[in-house]
C-alpha cells in the first residue's frame, strides 16, 4: 500500500486551481477529490487547505459563494475565475518544467 503525503505549499495552489476547473466545490470536497485523484498518495490537511484558498480568493483566482453541500449543511464553495484559468495554464506549463528537468536529473547514472 502507498504511504500519503502531505502536499507542500506551491503545489498545492495548482492542485487546487486544477480541482476547481472541473467544478465549483467547498473546502473539504477539493481535499477530498485531490486525495482520491491521487489513488490516496496525496492528502491536504485543512490546516493547508483553508489558507492556501484565502491566498488564492486574495489574488483573484478563485472566487467563494455560500451554497448548501450534499448533507445540506452551508458551505462555502470556490469557483475558478478566469484569471484563475489563466494562472492555472501558467501553473500546469511551468510544473511540466520543472518534472521534466528533474527526470533528466534522475535519468543521468
Amino acid at each position: 500500500m502507498a504511504s500519503q503525503h502531505e502536499v507542500l505549499q506551491g503545489t498545492l495552489d495548482l492542485l487546487i486551481l486544477k480541482t476547481l476547473a472541473l467544478q465549483p466545490m467547498h473546502g473539504w470536497g477539493i481535499a477530498q477529490r485531490i486525495q482520491q485523484v491521487s489513488n490516496e498518495v496525496l492528502q491536504v490537511n485543512q490546516g493547508s487547505l483553508y489558507p492556501a484558498l484565502h491566498r488564492l480568493e486574495r489574488k483573484g483566482w478563485i472566487a467563494a459563494e455560500w451554497g448548501a453541500s450534499e448533507n445540506n449543511r452551508r458551505a462555502k464553495f470556490y469557483l475558478l475565475t478566469p484569471l484563475g484559468r489563466e494562472q492555472l495554464a501558467t501553473e500546469v506549463d511551468g510544473w511540466r518544467r520543472f518534472t521534466s528537468a528533474v527526470d533528466l536529473i534522475l535519468g543521468t547514472p
